[in-house]
């Protein structure tokens, strides 16, 4: 019943983009730019920069292009830096060159997009940079923007994280109310063991007596729920071999270290796509 983290198939990503930014462009849009129609010269040819206006990592820089390139195939892109580089307050992330109504028009959603994504890629990479001495991966969650979750796991990845399960169908994970409806924790389990698809099984416990329970029942991934860090060093000590532990709950940047010391093998943190801080980038024409 273990198997290792499942990453998000690829082709996910890049079938979700066109929808995405059809639907996005047509939100912000409306029936027209009543701003930019009115101007004049709205037609002629400008260039402006992307800036960074604090640090970060860059995530998203192709879907960014892709909305310009939706509204108007002319426009260019002389330079740009790519995904995964870290950039600092002031640098330029990219150049554009086109239309003025071509950029006026999608600054918003383009920007939008760039700025929570590289949020999510920035707020990875400090968690990841925390624990990088130990053997530990961080984990992303399904507390992802509905319809938006495979570019968000995307930025997990490019911020040097790992992805958990893409959809309840990836893989099985026993939680607080599937032992409410079963009755038990080891009712849910052995029910649940009927099935045959092999995917990661994943058992979240709240106490020592339930970890204790998964394992002799030949559960090999163990979650703790909210376990103080000498609980979690209990469970290390009391793990059967070939059982990998996961740590989810009241992890922040002041923590994770410690409990990555523990000898733990994943921690898994909601904030990273529920709530990551968008980067500040801007967007200037000359």
């Amino acid at each position: 019943m273990g198997r290792e983290i499942i990453i998000p198939p690829l082709f996910l990503f890049y079938m979700d983009l066109k929808k995405i930014i059809k639907e996005a462009l047509k939100e912000d849009i409306g029936k027209k730019d009543l701003t930019t129609f009115y101007l004049k010269d709205k037609n002629k040819i400008v260039k402006a920069k992307v800036i960074a206006k604090e640090d970060g990592i860059l995530c998203g820089i192709s879907l960014f292009k892709k909305i310009f390139l939706t509204y108007d195939k002319k426009v260019r892109f002389p330079f740009s830096l790519k995904d995964g580089d870290s950039f600092k307050k002031g640098d330029i992330l990219c150049e554009i060159v086109g239309k003025a109504k071509a950029i006026l028009v999608c600054e918003r959603v383009a920007l939008n997009f760039l700025q929570r994504l590289s949020g999510i890629a920035t707020l990875t990479n400090k968690f990841v940079n925390k624990v990088k001495k130990y053997n530990v991966k961080i984990l992303d969650t399904r507390k992802t923007t509905p319809l938006l979750r495979s570019l968000e796991k995307y930025a997990v990845k490019i911020g040097g994280g790992y992805n958990h399960r893409f959809s309840l169908f990836d893989g099985i994970m026993i939680k607080d109310n599937h032992k409410r409806v079963a009755g038990s924790l080891a009712k849910a389990i052995l029910e649940i063991k009927r099935c045959k698809k092999k995917v990661p099984f994943i058992c979240e416990v709240e106490n020592l007596k339930e970890f204790e329970i998964a394992q002799n029942l030949g559960v090999k991934w163990i979650m703790l729920d909210n376990f103080s860090i000498p609980e979690i060093k209990e469970a290390v000590k009391k793990r059967k071999k070939g059982v990998k532990i996961e740590v989810s709950g009241g992890v922040s940047l002041d923590n994770i270290a410690e409990i990555a010391k523990t000898g733990i093998d994943y921690i898994s943190i909601g904030k990273l796509t529920h709530s990551p801080k968008a980067i500040d980038i801007s967007l200037e024409i000359e």
